[in-house]
């Protein structure tokens, strides 16, 4: 017979996993990362339920047996698993690495499901706000502190080959610059421009970069404006 009572309590969790992970996930979607509110949302649903299931899906609770199955076999495989998706999120672009946060984020959202299907809500709400704390107050901390004593630069160039925005990705490394952004675009026949952001410790290293930059083959610096 069902336990109504049982059945409503589970569903609970699987609601307040579903709400912690989306809340979690509406800060990277509020910051444009490549996992957002249903991803998080998903992930946190998914632990959430295979662990309602390890611990009541196979008829063990109340039948006396449950020393003969170990009920976290499932949970466990959860922190594992979760890592495929989490490399997923994690993406190269030439020198620059995004998604480390993110995946994080979707692994540490994983453990917040399991904790509200395991039915310790407190422990899954004070580890949602703490990650929500991570990902936005701290890290917009992280982004002062590492920016204090940098510069942020706006370059625009333009290239006879695509490939060659390769060379500058190199050179601007070499320098240890970093790059923040950069968006590409067809400017004529063998022509192509390319905007962007790199952040430097000084104007005298920067300055050095583009230097180096600018003696790429192909490859001309049309403007280069410091950012407020």
């Amino acid at each position: 017979m069902i336990d109504v009572t049982l059945q409503l309590d589970l569903a609970l969790r699987l609601v307040v996993a579903a709400a912690l992970g989306g809340a979690i996930g509406a800060e990277r979607e509020i910051h444009n990362h490549p996992a957002g509110i249903r991803t998080h949302m998903l992930v946190a649903l998914g632990a959430g339920l295979f662990t309602v299931l390890s611990i009541f899906g196979f008829g063990l609770e109340g039948s006396g047996s449950q020393g003969l199955v170990d009920p976290t076999r499932i949970a466990a495989q959860i922190v594992s698993g979760i890592g495929f998706l989490g490399a997923g999120a994690i993406l190269k672009d030439g020198v620059i690495i995004r998604g480390l946060t993110t995946a994080a984020s979707l692994w540490a959202t994983a453990a917040v499901g399991m904790a509200a299907g395991a039915g310790e809500y407190i422990l899954a709400i004070v580890a949602a706000v703490i990650i929500l704390v991570s990902l936005w107050p701290i890290n917009a901390l992280a982004e002062r502190l590492h920016g204090a004593n940098r510069l942020e630069v706006e370059l625009r160039l333009t290239m006879s080959r695509v490939d060659e925005l390769g060379l500058v990705s190199a050179a601007l490394a070499a320098s240890k610059i970093e790059i923040l952004t950069v968006q590409t675009q067809r400017a004529g026949k063998g022509a192509y421009r390319a905007d962007l952001a790199i952040r430097g410790r000084s104007t005298a290293v920067i300055a050095s970069a583009l230097e180096a930059v600018e003696a790429i083959p192909g490859v001309d610096i049309v403007s280069s404006t410091q950012s407020d």
